[in-house]
This record gives structure tokens, C-alpha cells and sequence, in this order.
């Protein structure tokens, strides 16, 4: 048996690979006509959310809140979730006065299974039904991992990011396919680039797509699932706010130069357009903006090559500090800060309760 086994898989390595690369070359062509023609046809055939009622998660600020106005403009009924009480409900006001006609805020932490339960109770009780839920709550712990002291004080990443999408989406599952509704995941491109000091925050991205696609697949049609992956969106992640090592959320500029360096940040009203027009359309996957997904590509064929450039990019010399990396000198040198970066993520000012 072991010598079959054997055999197998030495054929297996030995033509597999040749077998479905002459297969992709050839089909290539054939497949990228056929999705032009889908991608046509679910645009022709765009979903009118007018009416139908849409369930956001973390909807207090950056791209949820946008999500929200968008939404709103299109006549759709939120529910909207947050832990900050006072920020939620001037969304919640907002998102009324810009086309809504019923909006919902409610105050809850994603991280704690009972409070998505009744969030989803909250939607069925106020309007008997859900069409869309938007998976967006998220924190961004940035440090090396070796300087941790206490590993559970990034536990957040994972109970907010990763278990608050899967604890909504296993209450809404029911209710969304009473409606053939959609899950809309906002992950993120370090779900797929794994950028450096933000390991945990790639990891909990990372595992919202793999879970989506899973899911995707287990639900069939039932119901649409749009997996997004933004690149660098005006937020309050790129204004500088992270998780420190010590578990609290603060606002650290300096380190979100270092990070972040030349890389333009798209403006969120843009992103939250192309996300909710996506998610109509009943796209499969979004990155916004789309030349992200080169360094995809550059990720599956050249991944030495990007950690080598992290590595170089993002690290200072031996014993000095970060502010000394190619990244901030660079940065600082060219000015891009003043025309590569949203107004609004200079200040260093957050929304708090």
C-alpha cells in the first residue's frame, strides 16, 4: 500500500504541475471572457437595497461609518453596532438625515458572543427580517512580537476581528437566507501582504478570509458573501490609532509613519462607494483601491522578494531607532505626508465617549 501511495504522489509531483499550467494557459483566456461577461451582467442586474434592512458592525467611525452614509443614500434600514454610545448615535443621526428612513444604534461589543446574539435580535425584532450584514469591527495591535510581555493582551485582535464577524454571522445565517441576503467581510489586504508589526492583526484578517471563502462554498448560492480587502483607507487605524502591548488603544503618529511610510491612503467616502456598489453587484471578492491586488500577485510568485523589502524597508540598523528606517526617512525627505494622505488622518485626534 505505502509503495502505491508512493508512486502516486511522485507521478503526481512529477506531471500535476506541468498538467495545470499548460490548463491555465490555455483556459485563461476563455475564463477572464466569461467573468468580463458575469461582471456585466451582475452590474446590468445591480441589487436596490431600498427598504431592505442592513446590519453594520463597527459603525462608530472610518470605513463602517461611511459604509453607514452609503447605505443610507441608497434608502436602506440600518442597524447600526458600536461600543461608543455618544459617536454611534451621531452616525445613526447622520445616516437618517442623509436618506434612511428607520436607523437602529445599538451599543455592543462584538467581542462577547451574547451581545452579537442580540444584536441580531435587534434587527428581527425592529424589522422582522436582514439583508445585508457588514462584518467591520476591528483593532490593529502594532508592535514586533517578541516585545510582548503578556501574550493574552493581544487577544483582542483575534475576539473582535476574527470571532466578532464569525459570532454575528452565525446569528444572522437564518435570517439572511430567509431573505437570500449577503454578508459583506471587510478584511484587509495584511490579510494577504502580512505586513511587519502587525502580525496579529494579519493573522485575525487572514482567518476572516479563509473563513468566508469556507463558508462561501458550505452555503452555495444561499447566500452572497463579498469578501473585501482594503488597502490604506482614511481611518482611524491610519491616523495612528493601535493597540500597544499593555492592551490599550492609543494614538501613535510616529510609528504609523514608520509603517505606513509612502503608501497613498484612499479616501474612505471612495472605498465605502465601491464597497456598497460590490456588494449590490454581488461580487465575490473587492480590493479597494485595485492596484493593491499587484503586490497579490507579487506575494505568490516573488514572497522572498517582499519580506526582503520589508525587512529593508521597515527596520532601521542595528540599535537604532525606528524612527531611523528607510520607511520614515523616506517619507519625511519627499513631503508625501502633505498630498499622499487624507486631512484628516494629520490630526492626531480621535472620536471618544
Amino acid at each position: 500500500m505505502e509503495l502505491v501511495l508512493d508512486l502516486i504522489h511522485k507521478i503526481l509531483n512529477a506531471y500535476l504541475p506541468h498538467m495545470a499550467t499548460t490548463a491555465l494557459i490555455h483556459f485563461m483566456p476563455l475564463y477572464l471572457f466569461l467573468k468580463f461577461l458575469h461582471f456585466i451582467f451582475r452590474s446590468i442586474f445591480s441589487e436596490n437595497v431600498a427598504g431592505k434592512v442592513v446590519l453594520i458592525t463597527g459603525a462608530s467611525s472610518g470605513i463602517g461609518e461611511h459604509l453607514a452614509y452609503e447605505y443610507a443614500k441608497r434608502g436602506a434600514r440600518l442597524v447600526l453596532a458600536a461600543r461608543r454610545r455618544r459617536s454611534l448615535q451621531q452616525v445613526a443621526d447622520m445616516a437618517y438625515w442623509l436618506g434612511s428612513p428607520d436607523v437602529v444604534p445599538v451599543h455592543a461589543d462584538v467581542s462577547k458572543v451574547e451581545d452579537c446574539q442580540r444584536l441580531i435580535e435587534e434587527a428581527i425584532s425592529n424589522f422582522g427580517r436582514l439583508d445585508h450584514l457588514v462584518t467591520n469591527a476591528a483593532v490593529t495591535p502594532l508592535y514586533l512580537f517578541e516585545n510582548l510581555i503578556e501574550v493574552t493582551k493581544a487577544a483582542p485582535a483575534m475576539d473582535i476581528n476574527f470571532w466578532g464577524a464569525v459570532y454575528t454571522t452565525h446569528f444572522a445565517i437564518p435570517f439572511l437566507k430567509e431573505t437570500k441576503g449577503k454578508i459583506v467581510a471587510i478584511t484587509s489586504s495584511a490579510g494577504v501582504l502580512n505586513a511587519a508589526r502587525i502580525s496579529f492583526y494579519n493573522a485575525s484578517k487572514a482567518a476572516m478570509i479563509s473563513f468566508y471563502e469556507t463558508l462561501r462554498v458550505e452555503l452555495g448560492t444561499q447566500i452572497g458573501i463579498t469578501i473585501v480587502t482594503p488597502g490604506l483607507v482614511e481611518s482611524e487605524l491610519t491616523k495612528g490609532k493601535f493597540l500597544t502591548t499593555e492592551g490599550k488603544l492609543e494614538v501613535d503618529q510616529v510609528m504609523r509613519d514608520v509603517e505606513m511610510s509612502v503608501t497613498p491612503i484612499l479616501p474612505v467616502q471612495k472605498c465605502a462607494r465601491a464597497i456598497v456598489k460590490s456588494a449590490c453587484r454581488g461580487d465575490n471578492y473587492l480590493t479597494e483601491p485595485p492596484w493593491f491586488k499587484t503586490l497579490f500577485v507579487y506575494r505568490i510568485f516573488f514572497p522572498e522578494f517582499l519580506e526582503w523589502f520589508q525587512r529593508w524597508f521597515l527596520f532601521p540598523g542595528p540599535g537604532q531607532p525606528p524612527t531611523e528606517a528607510p520607511s520614515k526617512i523616506i517619507l519625511d525627505v519627499t513631503g508625501f505626508k502633505e498630498y499622499g494622505y487624507p486631512k484628516s488622518v494629520l490630526s492626531p485626534h480621535i472620536k471618544v465617549d
